[in-house]
């Protein structure tokens, strides 16, 4: 009888990639994890149960075949493991070192749910794709034949590059527009390389140029160039820029110097730690955390990177003030146990009411908060405790309190493009189609600040459907 190569959850323990110790990654900006070995790696993929509703499948916005691809990889079967998993998925490799697993695919599958603890399938998904890297198993668009139609994408995110991938794969001429001078949006310059090594992100980029994707940095749209003049070289624009646009804060000394958007503070981490650019506003100090007391303000996925990257910028101290308590933080616990680790102190049930000093930030006026009542959202709100304030002295000020569409209509002189009451630009649900006859948009602009991989989602998705309105066209031409 065949030996059953599955279902050894039983047997076989969870673990995870061997995580490199607090005080040696804490001063460099490399991954933390390392990745598994192949005999690891299979011996973890063994543990799925094959379940007959795979919960992590659904749950997984691309719904990836996770079963499917752990099964091959438990039997050594990698390149076709690669073939499922990038059926579903553009970047997989990126998806498997970012996704808040946690809350997605891992954190729903069913042997967690029993006790025996989750299989680790965002550490065999970077590993399945990283191996296909290696071996020379990723290949750029090849298309069979060329098609004359050509789509201009406003924004080199993951969105827009999903989509990139799917019409170049299908031959459609595509011309990728950015504000930056390298691809990947935030996925370049938002996310630190402790999480995403740049590497990674611009092999990508390379991959897709290979493949005949054209792409046009240091474009601003609405100056540089218009979305009119964009709409006149294009069949079809698909708008994918994202939300860069930071949630303020208000309240006596809010305009002091030394407090910082977090988009701001990134970015130049970024840039220096990771392509060596030189960046005045970080040389200068002001972007800068090294030998300050350092507070962030906020509690998502961008507060934990920036905590994090102040840690490695040598802070003199670091510290998180966020409304909540810890069970009702947005961001990623994995990521806020990795942060303790490092040395960063959480203050839960704080929020700021103001700032001390006179041109520069000396202290942050705190106000304790309790939880009350669910709001609109189920999670408890936090209510004010009277006369419990407090200073924290700060010499640098983060604000990580999300992210906002930027007002596109006025930016790109585009009246005419529909916007809803936040801001976003109205779409189609899964089509992505506006208002505006060839015009689409996918991924944050639409949804609000969301996860990378409802990025991909949507791009995919709307590439799809883009070719299907191709496809009609050009059939009501040819009657």
């Amino acid at each position: 009888m065949a030996k059953q190569p599955m279902l050894k959850f039983v047997k076989i323990e969870r673990d995870m990639p061997e995580k490199r110790e607090a005080s040696v990654r804490s001063h460099d900006f490399d991954e933390i994890y390392a990745e598994f070995a192949k005999a690891k790696a299979e011996e973890q993929a063994s543990r799925c149960s094959q379940c007959g509703v795979p919960y992590c499948q659904s749950h997984c916005p691309l719904h990836n075949n996770i079963p499917d691809w752990l099964r091959l990889t438990a039997t050594g079967r990698l390149e076709e493991a690669y073939e499922i998993s990038q059926a579903t998925n553009t970047f997989p490799e990126i998806c498997g070192r970012i996704c808040p697993q946690d809350r997605l695919c891992e954190g729903n599958c069913v042997i967690e749910q029993s006790g025996h603890g989750t299989v680790t399938i965002g550490s065999v998904e970077k590993y399945i794709t990283d191996t296909a890297w290696e071996q020379g198993w990723v290949k750029p668009a090849a298309p069979v034949s060329e098609r004359d139609e050509s789509v201009g994408i406003i924004g080199a995110g993951p969105g827009g590059l999903a989509a990139a991938d799917m019409l170049r794969r299908a031959g459609v001429q595509v011309t990728v527009y950015d504000r930056y001078d390298r691809g990947g949006g935030l996925l370049t310059y938002g996310i630190p390389g402790f999480k995403l090594e740049k590497d990674v992100v611009m092999r990508r980029i390379k991959q897709l140029e290979d493949g005949g994707v054209r792409f046009v940095f240091n474009c601003n749209v609405g100056e540089d160039l218009s979305f009119d003049e964009i709409r006149d070289q294009h069949d079809a624009v698909i708008i994918a820029t994202g939300v860069y646009k930071s949630r303020d804060l208000r309240g006596p000394g809010a305009g002091a110097k030394g407090i910082v958007k977090a988009i701001d503070y990134l970015t130049a981490s970024n840039r220096t730690a990771n392509f060596g650019d030189t960046v005045p506003e970080f040389e200068s100090g002001e972007l800068n955390a090294k030998g300050k007391k350092v507070v962030v303000i906020g509690g998502g996925d961008t507060a934990m990177d920036c905590l994090r990257t102040a840690i490695r910028q040598g802070a003199e101290s670091v510290k998180c003030l966020y409304r909540r308590d810890r069970a009702n933080m947005p961001g990623s616990q994995r990521e806020t146990a990795n942060a303790e680790e490092e040395g960063v102190q959480f203050e839960w049930l704080t929020a700021p009411k103001g700032f001390k000093g006179d041109e520069t930030v000396e202290a942050v006026m705190v106000q304790k908060m309790r939880l009350g009542h669910p709001d609109a959202t189920g999670r408890q709100a936090p209510e004010l405790i009277e006369g419990a304030d407090y200073e924290e002295p700060a010499d640098l000020v983060i604000k990580a309190l999300g992210f906002e569409p930027e007002e596109l209509q006025t930016l790109w002189g585009a009246p005419e493009l529909e916007v809803t009451r936040w801001g976003t630009v109205k779409a189609e649900f899964t089509s992505g189609r506006t208002a505006l006859p060839g015009v689409y948009a996918v991924g944050d602009i639409v949804r609000g600040a969301s996860l990378v991989v409802w990025a991909i989602r949507d791009g995919r998705d709307c590439a799809e459907h883009v070719l299907k309105d191709f496809d009609k066209l050009a059939a009501i031409a040819a009657e």
